[in-house]
């Protein structure tokens, strides 16, 4: 199979409104050339927020506030405000800044952008959290061009939760059916071949095709390098338990088989993501704070 065009591979590869380092890119430098070992920076740099207590910190409240950091330039003047010293110096980990997978990816993918390497966020589920669901999750989707492939790297699983999750696999090229993207997931429960139930995440004991269908808008979204927070709601969202109607359904459904070939369907992905449904707007609905905020860099 022919890979993608240069053109894409360009696109990935140039720093965007999320991945751009900003005054901080001479902190990626000296950074090594190796994906794991990249992954492993960001581990000595950032801690989850809902895994804290596995490493014996306790996060304050005031702590937690950059998991709505949204641009790896405001993520980095956190990092190095905390702590000056080079990114590859591991911080200890009541000292890293808080975090989600969402974070882990976005900065892996700034650093991989920075060295040259085409990357992109991708959102969707991950079935290897040791509960058998398919849980909330992003990783990162890099180009190798030795092997002529995207392959995915999972930047937020650490030694620690490689043991917690009795994770098998090489992160630096998860298996396709252990992290699903989310247009998968939607494609795969409307074939009947999956439980639109087992797709959400467990800690709040949501799920169902609301939630898949807010994926696949925010995975949407990061192919056009515009990577927003896990709960950043905007456009046909659909909101929590909300039945899907058949108009809605059959723009998912399209949406989703964009997103499945997302090479091919370059260009006609940066049209769809122009259309008011799905367009990201200057502002979204930061559904955990329950308030809008601005989207720095998008414009109308």
């Amino acid at each position: 199979m022919p890979g993608p065009d240069q053109a894409v591979l360009d696109f990935y590869t140039a720093p965007a409104v999320m991945t751009t380092p900003g005054r901080r890119a001479d902190l990626f430098d000296p950074l090594p050339a190796d994906v794991a070992a990249l992954a492993a920076v960001g581990h000595g740099l950032l801690i989850h927020e809902h895994l804290a207590h596995e490493y014996g910190v306790a996060l304050t409240d005031p702590e937690r506030d950059t998991v709505h950091v949204r641009p790896v330039a405001e993520l980095l003047e956190a990092i190095a405000t905390r702590d000056g010293r080079a990114l590859e110096i591991a911080r200890e980990p009541a000292h890293r800044v808080a975090g989600n997978c969402r974070h882990f990816t976005v900065l892996i993918a700034a650093m991989l952008r920075h060295q040259g390497t085409p990357a992109r966020a991708r959102c969707g589920f991950g079935n290897y959290f040791g509960n058998g669901l398919y849980e909330d999750h992003w990783v990162c989707e890099y180009w190798d061009a030795g092997q002529e492939r995207w392959r995915l790297v999972d930047a937020q699983i650490d030694r620690r939760q490689r043991e917690l999750f009795g994770i098998d696999f090489d992160l630096t090229d998860v298996p396709r059916d252990r992290f699903v993207i989310a247009g998968d997931a939607w494609a795969d429960c409307r074939a009947g071949r999956a439980d639109p139930d087992l797709y959400g995440l467990s800690t709040i004991g949501e799920a169902g095709y609301w939630w898949i269908a807010g994926n696949l808008m925010r995975d949407s979204a990061a192919l056009r390098n515009v990577e927003l927070l896990p709960w950043d709601v905007w456009g046909a969202m659909p909101s929590p338990g909300e039945d899907i109607e058949d108009r809605r359904q059959g723009l998912f459904d399209d949406l989703a088989a964009l997103t499945q070939a997302p090479d091919a369907a370059f260009a006609q992905l940066g049209r769809v993501n122009e259309e008011d449904w799905l367009r990201v707007p200057p502002k979204v609905h930061n559904a955990l704070r329950d308030r809008d905020e601005a989207v720095r860099g998008v414009v109308v």
